[in-house]
């Protein structure tokens, strides 16, 4: 089984900062200065002073927040995984750019419910401050769209704490949406305008990148639900472990739940059923396997999730592929 990467082409414009690997991933909750940055285009210079908000499009009622009125707002706070896409140049990438954070802000639905959603309205696109240019091509705007029926299922927030703490800068200061359960690249940084529409945005960014092919066919699908994954935190890559019982454990996650994560110590070729922590709120779940090694000499570990929907990590070719690692028991 081939190792997977951290390594990515490198892109115009684009702020990278991968703060974590894997067996650094001990703490339940990621903390914030260990959070991955990824800007496409830079970040922007903001402040709370000149920030608004507006939102618009195929509602009733538009509306414009600034600042100041947006805290005044009543607070949700939410634990949720926060997951990067991977790079958009080279989606069949495992990259585990995963963290566990909790986010604090304003309920988007309750919001658009003010404004009053057109009957004719499917999608909400959301646009960043950030712009430049990215893949050879000039951008206004950061512009993603995620579909309405999202925002029947609750938690959308725009936040403006991490971790019980102002948003930082590089995050999506003063304001940035959280869509709990999508890829972060759906969590719009530096937020500045909603606008519900009667269809997809048209963006490169929903348009020539994030969309991923369905199998047997010509079609494409956005990037937008987290796909069941899994990764081992413990023992880390090159361990040498003791031919004693020893605990394997790591982190779960999927936009639906997961419900079981099996665990192969013999590169794939059998697995066994490990024990499965509950999910708090939106969060990452800890998964545990008691193994024993019957003999000296190197291992691969690797680690498959299965979530509430039935669906689990293909062993490789995909953004969630199986996690391995090698080991050697002394």
């Amino acid at each position: 089984m081939a190792k997977t990467s951290q390594t990515a082409m490198a892109i115009e414009g684009m702020v990278r900062e991968i703060k974590l690997e894997p067996s650094q991933m001990t703490a339940q909750l990621t903390p914030a200065e260990d959070l991955f940055v990824l800007a496409h285009m830079g970040i922007p210079e903001t402040s709370a002073e000149n920030w608004t908000l507006d939102i618009g499009g195929h509602v009733q009622t538009p509306i414009r927040l600034n600042y100041e009125q947006l805290m005044a707002r009543p607070k949700r706070v939410l634990e949720t995984v926060h997951q990067c896409a991977g790079s958009p140049m080279n989606p069949t990438l495992a990259t585990r750019r995963i963290a566990n954070v909790q986010w604090g802000g304003v309920d988007l639905a309750e919001l658009l419910d003010e404004a009053g959603i057109s009957a004719n309205a499917t999608h909400l696109w959301s646009y960043g401050m950030d712009h430049g240019k990215f893949a050879g091509e000039v951008q206004e705007n950061y512009l993603k769209d995620i579909p309405l029926s999202r925002l029947a299922e609750g938690d959308v927030l725009i936040a403006y704490e991490l971790n019980g703490a102002p948003l930082p800068q590089k995050h999506g200061f003063p304001a940035r949406l959280v869509v709990p359960g999508y890829f972060g690249t759906n969590s719009v940084k530096w937020l500045s305008r909603l606008e519900v529409a009667d269809r997809r945005a048209d963006s490169i960014f929903t348009t020539r990148f994030y969309n991923d092919a369905v199998p047997g066919t010509e079609d494409t699908r956005p990037v937008w639900e987290i796909f069941p994954e899994s990764l081992i935190v413990a023992p880390a890559p090159d361990a040498v472990v003791a031919a004693e019982e020893i605990e394997i454990w790591g982190w779960a996650w999927s936009a639906t739940g997961v419900e079981r994560v099996d665990v192969s110590t013999d590169g794939g070729d059998s697995w066994h059923q490990a024990e499965v922590g509950p999910r708090q709120q939106r969060s990452w779940q800890r998964f545990s396997y008691q193994w024993s090694p019957s003999a000296a000499g190197g291992c691969t570990l690797m680690s498959r999730a299965t979530n509430a929907d039935g669906a689990n990590q293909p062993l490789e070719g995909a953004r969630n592929a199986v996690y391995a690692l090698d080991v050697a028991v002394a």
